[in-house]
């Protein structure tokens, strides 16, 4: 029985071999050479063009492309030999969609990359932080679907894979069900992800206030968002949560903001003077791009006043420090002119009034 395993048994036709290596040996060189042959074209195209988008996609898409001349040609060769054939077309099933897969994939990212170039030379800061993101999520969902396809179509290259496929058709309704309830969080995540390109609530590069925490979208995933803090601490939050909850979006058509400053002085405390230094600092101040400025005084409590001095700047760190700078000089200005303003005795008492105080920000 075991006669057939001893290769003293075996009839190898080796003209057969012979002419299979030849004629595959002919259809790889014959590929190769024409596939050196087209890219030298393309590259010549590319290369009247004005901007390196075209030749980055040529670029990355040379390679899968160059191993699918080469399968093409062993395919053709091998229809002409059915000796090759039958040892060629079992492989195959592995290998054309493994190509498929491997074209689109370069191909999605050879064009995100080059859109993302495009980006970069834009003079629109916040256009391109939403293209950037809605083509990060779309990326990121097409290389999945392609990964998931690709293999799949592959696994039913597998006699008994198909096989056992053909037979769970019957129960699929079933399967649906379960697989529906397992899968259940991260179908979730999934399709947050894709509102989210769809409807950007946030972007790339916004600054957004999330569990009373203020920082920078560095990632958007399909699961979830990566925020940088000013103090570089990384929070990690479920991309569901920014549309099950609310959140503040500090950035979201444009980074020019008005921020206040709060000054608590004593009832004492003149406040024509006050307004009139805080009016003439804020005008000759670099920072300052001519928007909202306003002193009012927002409460009146027996022992203090509180005065609300607003600003407006082009960008959120522009802002901060012109509020830092503000800060520091009306201090200085009111310990100069006007230091009987200043409360230098406080009295807590139980029940009192609450003490007011900026909104929270980062490094308010």
């Amino acid at each position: 029985m075991l006669d057939r395993y001893n290769p003293l048994n075996w009839e190898i036709d080796w003209i057969a071999i012979g002419e299979g290596a030849l004629l595959v040996s002919i259809a790889v060189t014959v590929a190769y050479l024409l596939y050196r042959a087209v890219f030298a074209v393309v590259r010549r195209l590319t290369a009247l063009s004005e901007t390196h988008v075209d030749e980055m996609v040529v670029e990355r898409v040379r390679r899968p492309v160059k191993w699918s001349f080469i399968a093409i040609g062993v395919t053709v060769v091998a229809q002409s030999d059915p000796h090759l054939q039958g040892i060629w077309e079992p492989i195959a099933r592995f290998v054309r969609p493994a190509l498929l897969g491997w074209i689109a994939y370069t191909l999605v990212k050879a064009f995100t990359a080059a859109i993302e170039y495009r980006l970069e030379i834009s003079d629109d800061p916040v256009a391109m932080r939403s293209r950037k993101t809605r083509i990060a999520i779309l990326s990121r969902t097409a290389t999945f679907a392609i990964i998931f396809i690709t293999v799949g179509l592959m696994l039913m290259g597998i006699p008994g894979v198909r096989d056992i496929g053909t037979t769970l058709l019957a129960s699929a309704g079933l399967a649906a069900l379960a697989v529906g309830a397992a899968a259940q969080p991260a179908l979730k995540s999934l399709i947050a992800g894709l509102q989210m390109a769809v409807t950007e609530p946030l972007r790339i590069g916004d600054l957004v206030k999330v569990d009373g925490q203020a920082g920078r979208v560095e990632e958007i995933k399909m699961s979830f968002v990566t925020v940088r803090t000013w103090d570089e601490r990384v929070l990690i939050v479920p991309t569901s949560r920014f549309l099950d909850e609310g959140f503040e979006n500090w950035s979201r058509k444009s980074e020019a903001l008005t921020g206040p400053v709060m000054l608590h002085l004593d009832p004492i405390a003149d406040v024509g003077p006050i307004r009139a230094e805080f009016e003439r600092y804020v005008q000759e101040h670099e920072l300052f791009d001519q928007r909202n400025m306003a002193l009012v005084m927002t409460e009146a409590y027996p022992e203090s006043v509180e005065l609300r001095m607003s600003v407006s700047a082009k960008t959120i760190g522009e802002l901060f420090q012109l509020r830092c700078d503000l800060r520091e000089h009306m201090l200085k200005w009111l310990r100069e002119n006007q230091p009987e303003a200043l409360i230098r005795h406080r009295l807590e008492l139980p029940g009192g009034h609450a003490k007011a105080g900026e909104p929270n920000g980062p490094n308010a």
